[in-house]
């Protein structure tokens, strides 16, 4: 048991320090990511995820849209994507209103890229999914209520 332990730690700290040498993680990010206060991650309540993400402003948008079952039998996996038609999407969140942690997903957009993401996410309860579009002029959201039923029997 402990030769497994040892060789699993040593293939994450070697993981890590490839990681930071290349230059994929700097140790800045690595460090900011355990601080609460900054990492909407860590975030317990919606409020302070929107004041992290600055959307607490976000204008409704018909120009966003998203695609979801109205009710999921599973909540463990519920399949989502979001789109926009909107020009110019630097990213791409998805808020669940009633998570323990609400941030589900962040996605960041490289110039030129289709603005849409697909992904599954897990939701405690049935609640209201915020997705949030930013672009140069700002940030616009949608909103849809998903149900979740625990072993199909009614929500």
């Amino acid at each position: 048991m402990k030769r497994r332990r040892f060789l699993s730690n040593t293939l994450a700290v070697g993981a890590t320090g490839i990681a930071i040498s290349s230059g994929f993680v700097s140790p800045s990010l690595v460090f900011a990511a355990e601080e609460s206060n900054t990492n909407p991650f860590a975030a317990k309540t919606l409020d302070d995820v929107l004041k992290m993400l600055n959307a607490v402003e976000a204008k409704p948008s018909t120009d966003v849209q998203i695609k979801a079952p109205e009710i999921a039998e599973n909540g463990a996996v519920v399949p989502l994507t979001v789109s926009s038609s909107m020009a110019g999407v630097t990213g791409i969140s998805i808020v669940v209103a009633n998570n323990p942690t609400p941030l589900a997903a962040t996605f960041t957009l490289p110039e030129g890229t289709k603005a849409e993401v697909s992904t599954r996410i897990k939701m405690a309860k049935t609640s209201e999914v915020l997705a949030l579009v930013q672009t140069k002029e700002g940030l616009f959201s949608a909103k849809q209520e998903i149900k979740v039923t625990i072993g199909g029997c009614g929500g």
